[in-house]
């Protein structure tokens, strides 16, 4: 096939590796998927390694990165999932991609990066290796409204599934989950990490953060960090926030991050009688600035039960700021109750009762951030490492079919 390396000399034994980075969502794209993809072409690149982001053109985009991103043409407008739409049958991509010579294929979509992936190398000529990010069945309900469209495009899902080489996933219940997609084959956990550095943010930088949000001293400062999505379980949250109001209890709840759903919250919780303790100052583009927000606070909560990892549970951690989670969930997965994290059942009496005590015993909450700092922080570094030697572990198995 035009454009890729010939079987020698062996791919998984050279220094360097070329790795194609295939993705439906990447900066200015502010979501999960697109962070992983990034961190995993800063790490490569850091690494000696020459990792390729091809991605759909997005307006807004500079790609001013130390690694090679290529853009291809998208269709006007945007999904209804929010990201560009790219066009994966264009023969002038596949022609430029071909020429990229890549070892590897690295697929973080199963819906236009995997059918563009499979136009790419029909044959299977090199490895193709498929991160399954989130619970695109939830997704899909949401957006498309008729039952049929929704069977056909989970048939189609599973399809671009099943043609991967391998599948990977970031937890051992976010693996399980495609079998409501209709996908029942094997998969290998892959836990993704966090860009952020060990340990909380200056204290002179909480203590400004603090100020410029009229937040008073005294009073518990609870976190929500993602899009606001009702889906992300946002009402549970507002719900037990009443109840801990009524309880009498001090508190402030901060909500960084936009949505489509962003207005409607605000009204329910304008509803609920919350609107002088819950601030929503939009979305924190920088890194360091959102590491602030975490750091100031005394829990993150996050009881979404539909994100499979919650890469928000592990910057909460890399803070010393415990998690309030959904018991059972995928972002609960690697956690324990009452020592690095909190769980409560899903729903709002639960969850409020779960507030009420540890408001009631903030040395839980120190107690509990200090063991998540130690227990479940996990570096991009740590993550890309484990991710190059499992390429390599898959590239040897090739070039022995080759030769075979």
């Amino acid at each position: 096939m035009l454009g890729f390396r010939a079987p020698h000399p062996p791919r998984a034994g050279r220094s360097s590796l070329r790795i194609g980075l295939v993705t439906d969502a990447f900066p200015p794209d502010l979501d999960g998927v697109a962070q992983v993809v990034l961190n995993y072409a800063q790490r490569l690149a850091e690494r000696g390694h020459e990792p390729i982001v091809i991605a759909p053109a997005r307006t807004g985009s500079t790609d001013d990165y130390p690694f090679t991103v290529y853009r291809y043409p998208s269709i006007a407008g945007k999904s209804k999932l929010g990201y560009a739409i790219g066009n994966p049958f264009s023969p002038i991509t596949i022609r430029d991609l071909r020429h990229f010579d890549m070892d590897l294929l690295h697929i973080h979509s199963p819906f236009t990066a995997a059918v563009l992936a499979q136009q790419l190398d029909p044959k299977h000529r090199i490895p193709h290796v498929l991160t399954y990010h989130t619970k695109y069945d939830i997704d899909i309900d949401r957006v498309i409204p008729f039952p049929p469209a929704q069977k056909t495009s989970l048939r189609f899902l599973a399809h671009n599934l099943y043609q991967q080489d391998e599948i990977w996933a970031v937890t051992r219940s976010g693996g399980e989950a495609m079998a409501n997609v209709g996908y029942h084959g094997g998969f290998r956990v892959m836990e993704n990490g966090t860009d952020f550095a060990f340990g909380r943010a200056p204290d002179g930088e909480v203590a400004e953060l603090r100020e410029s949000l009229h937040l008073p001293e005294g009073e518990l400062i609870f976190l929500f960090v993602g899009r606001l999505l009702w889906y992300k379980n946002i009402r549970l949250i507002l719900d037990g926030l009443k109840r801990v109001q009524e309880a009498g209890v001090s508190f402030r709840a901060v909500f960084v991050g936009a949505g489509a759903d962003e207005l409607a919250i605000h009204r329910y919780a304008g509803s609920l009688g919350l609107e002088k303790r819950c601030i929503f100052p939009g979305p924190v583009f920088d890194r360091e600035a959102l590491r602030v927000y975490y750091s100031m606070a005394d829990l993150f909560l996050f009881p979404s039960t539909f994100d499979t990892s919650g890469i928000v549970v592990k910057e909460a951690a890399a803070c010393a700021c415990p998690a309030l989670l959904t018991k059972g969930a995928c972002a609960a997965e690697g956690t324990r109750d009452g020592v690095n994290a909190f769980w409560a059942e899903e729903n709002a009496r639960s969850f409020a009762e779960k507030l009420l005590s540890l408001c009631r015993n903030p040395e839980q909450l120190k107690a509990a951030g200090a063991r998540a700092e130690q227990e479940l922080y996990r570096s991009w570094d740590m993550a890309v490492d484990e991710a190059v030697v499992r390429y390599r572990e898959l590239l040897k198995q090739w070039d022995q079919k080759l030769h075979q």
